[in-house]
């Protein structure tokens, strides 16, 4: 295992144990390789994701339905725009593969994303518009929070239809 990957890992385990004020939280024991964490159910956009058709995504830990801390996976394919949003949550998140680009506001623009590419970090603030998009190359993402989550689009005629 590289480096990266590594720290990553690292880096998701400490985010399963602080919830949103800091906290040590009481967490049941979880050990997830790679191989492991692939051949976990993977659904459509769930709890704590866009609602975008085509993303996949999977928890890693807890449930962000639930109140507590949560860790799910977003696999998210090339080519795919998510409009602005907000979470009632404070979340964070890695990059794990692909290339991610991330902007906040209200309303999405491709010049004020950035790129990032796997290793990066950002943050969700509670209550604080974000959109996301992928190029060229698909994305998977691991983002921590304390639920329960919601998703709501700073325009609603932007929410995804079932």
């Amino acid at each position: 295992m590289n480096v990266r990957a590594t720290l990553t890992i690292r880096f998701v385990a400490l985010m399963l144990l602080v919830d949103s004020t800091g906290a040590f939280a009481k967490q049941a024991q979880l050990r997830l390789t790679p191989p492991e964490i692939t051949a976990l159910a993977k659904v459509g956009p769930g709890a704590g994701t866009s609602g975008v058709a085509g993303i996949q995504s999977t928890v890693l830990s807890g449930d962000p339905s639930k109140s507590g801390p949560y860790t799910i996976e977003i696999r998210v394919p090339a080519h795919t725009r998510i409009a602005a949003h907000d979470h009632r949550d404070e979340r964070s998140a890695v990059v794990v593969s692909g290339q991610w680009y991330l902007g906040y506001g209200k309303t999405a623009s491709e010049a004020a994303v950035k790129q990032l590419s796997p290793g990066s970090f950002y943050t969700e603030p509670a209550g604080e518009a974000h959109f996301a998009m992928t190029k060229d190359k698909p994305a998977v993402v691991y983002i921590s929070g304390y639920g329960p989550t919601s998703t709501t689009y700073a325009d609603p005629a932007n929410a995804p239809r079932p």
